[in-house]
């Protein structure tokens, strides 16, 4: 690990100004201290926010819920209110890592997880998003869990959070703090950014802006709902494909549907041509299998990762008929 200096924020002010072009914010570390330990992160600075006052869960003007970005991931999921009214949100964020860790993890951080791709960690090989412009090792290496859905020629990893899949089905905002001072609101489905040929950038956020909530809409699936992660084995393990499936039925017809997929893209990959196909339609195995198909019918898959697709297809009917069976 590499020199840095460390400076631990009394409130947000002192935060944005203490910010360089060198720095990182640190709350939880999980992911950030990992890879200044591989030196793929080199910060001369951190600062450390875990002072700040964003460690709340309250209701919005939506209708829904505020999460403060320093709350830790145990903290949110088991919180009542997010079990209760965002059941899907909590039931990702459980799946994800160790107990450990999760006590330990922050909302924003959770946001900001960085890709496990093997040639991102090995610093002897060669990764545009670590080092942009020295071209991409999966491309035509060891690629069975990479992207098969939005990648470019510059990068083909994929996101590996939990909870980024839970809140693209929901639908979410990430309101930031700018240097300035102001602060911006961020629609979740504008966070994340797909590769093109800055795949060293993993979302939208500007320099130095930081972080204070994810606000939530108004609870839509708190009666059906199911987060299915399939991984290489049960526990400590990132997705190979994970979807997020949340249903809202009356009257036997489903008038709302939030479906997204982790493990397949740069980004959460929201189902928006699933979503609408199934919007009106009878909660069927035909029609979940219709949808599936529709859906996967774009993916772009490498010889290794051709298992995706037929694993995608099952995934998505899996997660919906669960959804739809569970009731609360």
């Amino acid at each position: 690990m590499r020199p840095f200096t460390y400076t631990s924020a009394r409130n947000k002010d002192q935060a944005l100004q203490a910010f360089t072009k060198t720095t990182h914010y640190l709350a939880g570390g999980t992911n950030l201290v990992d890879l200044m330990k591989e030196d793929v992160e080199r910060p001369d600075q951190l600062i450390d926010v875990n002072k700040l006052d964003y460690k709340k869960i309250s209701s919005n003007d939506k209708g829904g819920l505020t999460l403060g970005a320093m709350l830790s991931n145990s903290e949110t999921a088991n919180n009542p209110d997010i079990r209760t009214k965002y059941p899907l949100l909590s039931m990702a964020m459980l799946s994800a890592a160790t107990a450990q860790i999760r006590n330990m993890a922050s909302n924003g951080g959770n946001l900001l997880q960085r890709t496990r791709c093997p040639y991102f960690f090995e610093t002897s090989m060669p990764c545009n998003k670590r080092e942009p412009g020295s071209g991409c090792g999966a491309l035509k290496g060891m690629n069975s869990q990479h992207a098969i859905f939005g990648y470019s020629d510059s990068c083909i990893a994929t996101n590996p959070s939990d909870m980024n899949v839970a809140l693209a089905a929901i639908g979410a905002t990430v309101e930031v703090q700018k240097t300035d001072g102001s602060s911006r609101m961020i629609e979740f489905s504008d966070f994340h950014r797909l590769p093109g040929d800055q795949p060293e950038k993993d979302n939208t956020l500007e320099q130095g802006e930081l972080i204070t909530a994810i606000h939530l809409a108004e609870p839509s699936f708190s009666d059906h709902y199911y987060y299915l992660k399939i991984r290489e084995r049960s526990s400590y393990a990132f997705a190979l494909i994970s979807v997020a499936a949340g249903l809202q039925v009356k009257s036997g017809t489903i008038t709302k549907v939030g479906l997204a997929m982790g493990g397949v893209a740069h980004k959460p990959w929201k189902l928006t041509k699933a979503e609408e196909f199934l919007t009106g339609k009878k909660p069927t195995a035909s029609n979940f299998e219709e949808a599936a198909e529709m859906e996967m019918k774009d993916a772009k898959p490498f010889e290794a990762n051709k298992y995706k697709v037929e694993m995608g297809k099952n995934a998505i009917v899996r997660a919906l008929t669960q959804a739809y069976e569970r009731e609360v």
